[in-house]
């Protein structure tokens, strides 16, 4: 396979595909070179040659097969991230129970996104969706990569600083309810704040729209239980929403909020994809703010795109209180980001003190 560099090639991305499967390799280093827009540098057929590769091309981009013989993608990744600490690392296999629960540890161990491999040969080499995920996705990491990591001068923001008492000041009363919204580089993110946020989050009824393919939802969902040590599983349509419980959206399916004879419920819907995706933030952060009000605490953390920032001025002119990760502790500042420049954010914190800062909130009693 030849992959020495094209003319102006130094204006692509690199990319070095790590899988075990010479269809696949060449499957995608096709697609690569018709899209115009990568470099592909090298070829790995397992994670100790990917490991090495990591090393010596410090690529932009590594695509990361799970089953590969000797070191598999999972003992590898920690090693190609050593390696090389700014490459984006997407994991593409074909998703079993195993591999799904593998993948969602990846995530949270610095891979960035994950697509799912069709599960056989026709479908990998005849599916154009699987190809535009595949893609999609392999640009979006590498746009955070190659992005300068500077909020634009002329941006007119206005947020309060971070702290606990700063955020207190944010909200007419303590709030019970937590909706957050991520995506890529979101379940590490998600597990952190709510490893911070504690015992505190007995006191929040917690709602999470994480963009996820259908069968990732529930493994996470676990994960998060076994983790944070507070029951986490996906509502079911019409489920009363209850304090000390993590609700997460499944997979491919909007997650909102309902009011049913005088309770807070979950509404599972199958509607239209929002700002193309399924479940949508903006669906929870609209249904929060109409259905709690005050009573709701916004929180956007890291993803790609948009979804989120309608929601996120829903919520704010509803009187609730919205946060916004930071750039700097974000692995794509596109969710947050869109948030702060629509100026939806009452207040911008860094991933490390977004979980504290929460728990103080919730647990100091009402504001002064």
């Amino acid at each position: 396979m030849n992959i020495s560099s094209p003319a102006g090639a130094q204006r692509h991305r690199t990319v070095v595909i790590a899988d075990d499967s010479v269809v696949v390799r060449g499957l995608f280093a096709r697609w690569l070179g018709e899209s115009g827009q990568f470099h592909l540098v090298a070829v790995a057929g397992d994670g100790e040659t990917a490991v090495a590769h990591a090393g010596r091309f410090k690529p932009d981009v590594m695509v990361l097969d799970l089953d590969m013989p000797g070191v598999d993608g999972a003992t590898a990744l920690p090693q190609i991230l050593r390696e090389s600490p700014h490459t984006g690392v997407l994991i593409a296999t074909t998703l079993t129970e195993r591999n799904t629960r593998i993948a969602l540890e990846c995530m949270t161990k610095g891979a960035m996104d994950v697509v799912s491999k069709p599960d056989s040969r026709s479908g990998l080499t005849l599916s154009l969706d699987f190809r535009s995920e595949f893609l999609l996705k392999l640009g979006n990491i590498a746009q955070a990569r190659g992005r300068s990591g500077s909020l634009p001068l002329d941006i007119d923001v206005d947020f309060t600083p971070v702290g606990p008492a700063s955020l207190r000041q944010l909200v007419s009363a303590v709030p019970r309810y937590l909706v957050i919204g991520a995506s890529t580089g979101g379940p590490r993110a998600v597990a952190k704040v709510l490893f911070d946020i504690g015992d505190g989050l007995q006191d929040l009824t917690t709602i999470i729209v994480q963009h996820m393919p259908p069968l990732f939802t529930a493994s996470f969902a676990e994960q998060i239980a076994s983790y944070i040590g507070i029951p986490a599983r996906e509502p079911f349509d019409g489920e009363r929403l209850v304090r000390g419980t993590i609700y997460i959206a499944p997979g491919g399916r909007h997650l909102g909020i309902d009011r049913r004879l005088g309770h807070i419920t979950a509404s599972i819907g199958d509607g239209p994809p929002v700002r193309f995706c399924r479940p949508a933030v903006d669906v929870l952060f609209n249904d929060a703010a109409r259905h709690l009000g005050p009573a709701a605490l916004g929180l956007v953390l890291t993803g790609m795109g948009a979804d989120g920032t309608e929601g996120a001025g829903a919520l704010r002119r509803a009187g609730a209180a919205v946060i916004a990760q930071d750039e700097q502790s974000s692995t794509i500042w596109g969710m947050p980001g869109s948030v702060v420049r629509a100026q939806h954010a009452s207040t911008v914190i860094p991933l490390d003190d977004i979980g504290s800062a929460i728990r103080s909130l919730v647990r100091t009693g009402q504001p002064s």
